[in-house]
């Protein structure tokens, strides 16, 4: 048996691709948009990849099986449970599908969506003990997935009674030795405490995952699941993700290349609707960037922010700090939905500057900064835009807490005519909303870097 993980730091994504070395037949489980690196493996190993499936259907990435299914002959397998607009095998729970001496037997595991199934994989040519269970979000490392995620109060407690039911009735019986590979991990906001590892096992988690203590006690596990304070902020284009999800995402097709734009083009493209996403750090975005520009710094949190600040059909140009990043941000939009960029900001910003035009300043503070401007001036509002969790473990006295992804919710809570600090963790998430805020025409605004974590560090005053 060959298999694989696939880890997208990004989305806090795993998928998997797992094959029989008798048959060189291989299945694709909650793939991502970009499928190349599943091809690629299969080429390395001499494999066909006959087989994609779902887990459930995702909430925080655009799935990739239907993009595999344009690249080759493939059969699409899905949930009997899932509503979807698209063809696809259902499978029921129970059934079982056999590639050489691989076996695969479907679980349906709802709870984290009503849909959800797991696969219990067995090593025929080891023996008939399971080896492993590909959990998607029913269990997860140092903690179960979120219930909340697909409709009102009485829903999510519906869901909270099936993530019991599910682990009390179907994943806990397993054997201590069945290693768990999950599809949410480090990184994913499917979870509220998610540890760090990429798999676990089954004995591990039975003896030491905290939630699952109370499994036997339905009424005390699910009330321990219902407790969502310390979960994040739901992201808004969440729900857009799941709805194209269940239709089938249109196929890419060709991508054109994104043009290199001089500053005069950025201009009208920008007239015309199309939002300036800087990706630099948020010290070269506060040292000048181009009027109304939404300050979201390439890296891991990329997608997330894009997707919780830029409108559903955005269309977008780019500000770069290296044009060889260009492809690395354009697959970020890509796998949530977004089109490819229109193009980027040929020269950067000293071909903005050099042009003659305008930029606009971000002012940045530290912490002692901050703080000492929070003493003098009353009518300073300090914005706290970390998470729940984050906020409950300490802030700075007298903030004002607002998650950033509720930013566009509940943006007219925050005053037009006075001053804003804008503080997270760091610095990067506070630069993304004080980015939102400047556009909006809120402020005056000013980041904090070095975030909460500096401001503690410092030793300056909290409160919890």
């Amino acid at each position: 048996m060959l298999f694989e993980q696939f880890y997208l730091p990004s989305l806090g994504h795993a998928s998997y691709m797992i094959a029989s070395e008798s048959t060189g037949e291989a299945l694709a489980l909650d793939v991502r948009r970009d499928v190349d690196t599943y091809y690629q493996y299969a080429r390395d190993h001499g494999l066909r990849i006959r087989y994609a499936a779902d887990t459930h259907q995702h909430n925080d990435y655009l799935t990739g099986i239907t993009e595999l299914q344009q690249r080759s002959d493939l059969e699409l397998l899905a949930s009997a449970r899932s509503e979807l607009g698209y063809r696809a095998k259902p499978l029921e729970d129970g059934e079982r599908l056999q590639m050489g001496e691989v076996e695969l037997e479907v679980l349906h595991t709802p709870g984290h969506t009503p849909e959800h199934i797991s696969l219990l994989v067995r090593d025929r040519s080891r023996g008939e003990d399971p080896l492993m269970l590909l959990s998607g979000g029913a269990l997860l490392v140092a903690d179960v997935a979120r219930p909340d995620l697909l409709g009102d109060w009485e829903q999510t407690q519906r869901h909270a009674r099936e993530v019991c039911q599910t682990l009390r009735d179907k994943i806990l019986p397993l054997p201590d030795h069945v290693m768990v590979f999950p599809t949410h991990v480090a990184g994913s906001l499917c979870g509220g405490s998610i540890g760090s590892m990429l798999f676990t096992s089954l004995g591990y988690e039975r003896r030491l995952n905290g939630i699952l203590q109370s499994v036997e006690d339905e009424s005390a596990f699910t009330e321990q699941c219902l407790s969502l304070e310390g979960l994040p902020t739901v992201p808004p284009y969440w729900p857009r993700m799941r709805e194209r999800n269940l239709a089938g995402p249109e196929p890419l097709g060709v991508l054109t290349e994104p043009e290199p734009l001089g500053p005069e083009a950025v201009e009208r493209a920008r007239s015309d609707g199309a939002f300036v996403v800087d990706c630099r750090t948020p010290e070269a975005f506060g040292g000048g960037h181009i009027p109304g520009a939404l300050n979201i710094g390439l890296g891991n949190s990329f997608p997330t922010w894009a997707g919780t600040v830029l409108p559903g059909d955005a269309r977008t140009v780019l500000v770069l700090d290296d044009p060889a990043d260009l492809w690395e941000a354009a697959w970020h939009l890509l796998r949530i939905g977004y089109p490819v960029p229109q193009g980027w900001l040929k020269g950067g910003m000293f071909a903005w500057r050099t042009s003659g035009r305008q930029p606009e300043f971000l002012p940045q503070w530290t912490p002692t900064e901050m703080n000492a401007e929070r003493e003098k001036n009353g009518d300073l509002l300090v914005l706290d835009v970390r998470q729940p969790n984050e906020w409950q473990a300490g802030h700075v006295p007298g903030a004002m807490h607002l998650s950033g992804g509720d930013i566009h919710q509940r943006l007219s809570e925050v005053p037009s005519n006075r001053p804003i600090a804008v503080y997270c963790g760091s610095g990067y998430r506070s630069s993304v909303i004080a980015s939102v805020l400047k556009r909006a025409g809120r402020g005056p605004v000013f980041n904090t870097l070095g975030g909460f974590n500096g401001w503690r560090n410092a030793g300056l005053p909290m409160e919890s």
